[in-house]
This record gives structure tokens, sequence and C-alpha cells, in this order.
């Protein structure tokens, strides 16, 4: 059956490609890393306050502490965003500024930086797309227990009933969470991101509730909200390859799939974890903190599906000698990946980014058309691509970025392709509007289509901000 979406979109002779005419155009940020005002009305720290401030934690010693004041700048980003001609933009709420401590009423300065935010996008016409959670947890729950405890858990439904009620007359589309998978073992595995902890069983609690999160706080949304409102979560869905065709290096992709990926998708969108997942890990615990009614908690309806991707991940079968320091997801002595001692990671060939991360669009491709097939009936939206390079601003005050032109418009082909062949794909969001603080790495990795000069906060939107602009102006993707 030929969909609406491929009765629109189309692909000229040369290689230029229209998009359907209701594709969502729009850019991403994340709360930490942007708004700055560590300490101002009312705000507490975060689990990411804790861990930057951590000296070796982070390169140079950097913190989100003023990042790019964006909490100040507010008005000024909204405008370059209309500037550029975005028709939406994906942001996250700081927990820490809207409840502090986690727990109790909200804190109404908090929440009116985000209300005058939303008012200054539907003035512009940019649709407002919320995440409730990008990885700032409230310091107070992480010295409760974090997210390996289920109260965590149920304190994030509560704050999501505070925000889908002081924002939900005007916000239409909510996420609950953004990329649990680096929470849970990032965050409680490798301890490379926040809060830095090395318990591979605490990674699983943490995963766990991490579902059982999404679910309640889907289940408040829709309580609270319009009718019409969409909520959704985004996940960082690895794409793994087999490093050879052997049977090993199948048995390594099948483990790393169902921590990285089935370990989510599972529970939230078919109400069970998979079995292979539960066997991998038995060794290590035996999952008694799934309780009863868990599942059907955590399995809510949703009205699409996030989708960030950057790079593939390759793997292969090893003798258990061999490390996960070729997973893109930063050095540590402890894995983020439980129970799977025997795959060895491994860097795909070609062209790299900044962050060493391997450039390879039909990734995108092979995932979204994996994703229409597993989930046919649950649309899809790439939340975040995009990519770091070294950036400058020449003597002119321009910024040239050739090569994240090539990288946008190489994914966005793959998108294209994927929606001529059946993927119901609805809008791309690139990632980052700003260069920004990016987590362990700092202010040394710049994702943004806009340069910020740190030292002044000064924006210079860069070459890709205006080729982006003219392909969301038009929804054409321009040829090479």
């Amino acid at each position: 059956m030929v969909t609406a979406a491929q009765q629109t979109a189309s692909a000229a002779p040369d290689a230029a490609r229209t998009f359907p005419k209701s594709f969502l155009w729009g850019s991403a940020t994340a709360s930490y890393q942007i708004e700055g005002a560590a300490a101002e009305d009312g705000r507490t720290p975060s689990i990411w306050d804790t861990y930057a401030r951590t000296p070796g934690r982070v390169r140079n010693g950097d913190t989100g502490d003023v990042a790019t004041d964006h909490y100040h700048r507010r008005s000024e980003d909204v405008a370059l965003m209309s500037e550029l001609g975005l028709g939406a933009y994906r942001f996250s709420l700081a927990w820490p500024r809207i409840q502090p401590t986690g727990r109790g009423p909200a804190v109404q300065k908090g929440l009116d930086f985000y209300r005058r935010l939303v008012d200054e996008l539907l003035e512009k016409g940019i649709q407002p797309v919320a995440t409730l959670y990008h990885w700032d947890l409230p310091q107070e729950l992480e010295d409760a227990g974090g997210w390996p405890e289920r109260a965590t858990a149920e304190r994030f439904a509560e704050y999501a009933g505070l925000a889908a009620d002081a924002l939900g007359d005007r916000v239409k589309t909510w996420t609950t969470l953004n990329e649990p998978w680096c929470s849970a073992f990032l965050g409680y595995g490798s301890g490379v991101h926040a809060p830095g902890r090395t318990d591979p069983v605490a990674a699983l609690r943490a995963a766990h509730h991490l579902n059982l999160a999404h679910g309640l706080a889907a289940q408040a949304l829709r309580d609270r909200l319009r009718a019409d409102a969409q909520v959704s979560v985004t996940l960082n869905i690895h794409h793994v390859r087999p490093l050879t065709g052997s049977e090993g290096d199948a048995d390594a992709v099948r483990r790393i799939d169902a921590l990285a990926n089935r370990v989510f998708t599972g529970p939230m969108l078919n109400g069970v974890y998979p079995e292979d997942l539960l066997k991998d890990t038995a060794e290590l615990t035996d999952w008694s903190f799934v309780r009863d009614g868990d599942l059907r908690q955590a399995h809510q309806p949703l009205d699409f599906l996030g989708v960030n991707y950057y790079t593939p991940t390759v793997v292969s079968e090893t003798d258990g000698s061999a490390t996960h320091t070729s997973d893109g997801h930063g050095n540590s002595a402890h894995s983020p990946w439980p129970g799977a001692d025997r795959v060895a990671f491994h860097q795909p060939p070609g062209a790299t980014t900044a962050m060493g991360w391997a450039v390879d669009p039909s990734g995108l491709y092979d995932l979204l058309r994996r994703l229409a097939a597993d989930f046919p009936r649950l649309p899809l939206v790439i939340t975040e691509n995009g990519a770091a390079f070294d950036d400058y601003a020449d003597p002119a005050g321009q910024v040239n970025d050739p090569a994240r032109i090539d990288y946008v418009r190489g994914h966005l082909a793959a998108v294209h392709q994927a929606i001529l062949d059946g993927a119901d794909v609805r809008g791309y969001f690139l990632w980052s509007l700003l260069d920004n603080f990016e987590w362990a790495h700092g202010y040394s990795k710049r994702f943004g289509a806009v340069y910020v000069d740190y030292p002044t906060g000064t924006r210079i939107p860069k070459a890709s901000a205006r080729w982006y602009a003219e392909v969301a102006r038009t929804g054409v993707l321009p040829g090479a």
C-alpha cells in the first residue's frame, strides 16, 4: 500500500529530493547544555552540576554553570530560530528548575521561564516540543538512590503532571525521556555520565525504573493534556552490525541489540522484556525488581517514536579479553554493557567527525527500515541527528562548515529514501541549534548550527545553518 508520505515525497533525476509538505523541520537542545543560571530563581543542583564540578570528570573542568546563557538570552535565541525558518524547536525542561528537590510543588519562577519561552515560540510560529527529562536529575533524588530506585520513577510522574498543568494549554507535543540508555548505562554502568556510578546491576535497575518512569509519566500527561496532544519517547536506537558473517559475530549483535535497544523497546512498545536479555544477565540479577504490573504501566500508547542517530555500532565475538572502548561512548575501566563481556567493539570504516564517530548515513536508513518493519503502525521522528566538527570563526566573522553540510545532506537523503521505501517518518530535528556544553567533553566539541563564542556569548549562524534553513523553507534537499 502506498502511503500519503510516499505519494508526496519524490526524488528528482539529479538527486534533489522533495519531502512531504507536512514534514516537520526543527532543531533541538537540552537544558543543562545551554541554559546556565545554575543557581538562579530557586534552581538547585542536578546530578550533572555535581558531576561536572567533580575534578577529573569533565574535560578542562568545564561546567554548565553559564553554558550558552540561554536562560538570559532566550529571546535572542528564539529570534535566531525564526530567522532560520524553523518549524519546531525541541527543548528540555530542567527538573531541578521546576521542582528543585524532586518533590513537592513547582517553583513558579522556574515554570515562568518555560512559559515565556513557549509564548515566544508560538508568537514566531514555531512549534514547541517539550522533553521532560534530558539527564538532569535533581541531586536530592540521586542522594536518595537515583534511577536504580523505584521511588524516582514515581517522583518523575509527579513532575510530569506539574509540567503538563503549567504548559499543557500551549505545548501539544511532549517527550517523556531522552535516551534512557545513556542515563542507565553510562550513568550507572561505565560512569562516564552523571552520576558517575559503576555498578552493572544498578544500571539494569535504572533501565527498568526508567521504563516505568516513562509509562507513569505518559499516563500523567494523558490525564492532563488535550485530546490532540502528542506523547512520545526518544531512544538512541543503536544500529548494530557484525564485523564478519560468523555465527559468533551474529550473536554479539544480538546481545548488544538487547542491551542497547530491546531493553527499552520491549517494555515500552511490546510490554515485555526480551527473554534473551534476561538470560544474558542472569548471572548478575534475577530481575526481581520488576514487579507485577510494571510492564503494563511501561507499555503506553505513543503518538510517535523519537529516534536519535549519529553513527553505527560494529561488534564481534571475543574471548573476553577485548574491551568496550571502541563503542563510541567514552573511555572507562567499567563497561556499560552488563552481561556482554564476550563482545568487542570496532571502529566503523570511513570518515569521522570530531567525536571520532564514523559518518555513515546508510546506518540511519537501515535503522528506519527496521523500525518501520518492527513497529509498522508507529510514526517516527528523527529527534536528533548531527555532527561535531572543529569549527572556528574566520577573520571576517564567518563560520564555514562544509563537512557538516555534507553530513546532514547525506543523512537527510537516507531519511528521504526510507520514506520512499515505506517508513512513516514525520520530521527531522537537527542537533544542535547552538554549540554548547557537550557533557564529559565540556566545550571542546561543537555540534551547533549556530557558533557560540563562549567568552562573549555571541551567536554566529554557520554556513550549515543557512543551508539547513533553505532546506526547511523549501522542503527540497539539493544534490551534492
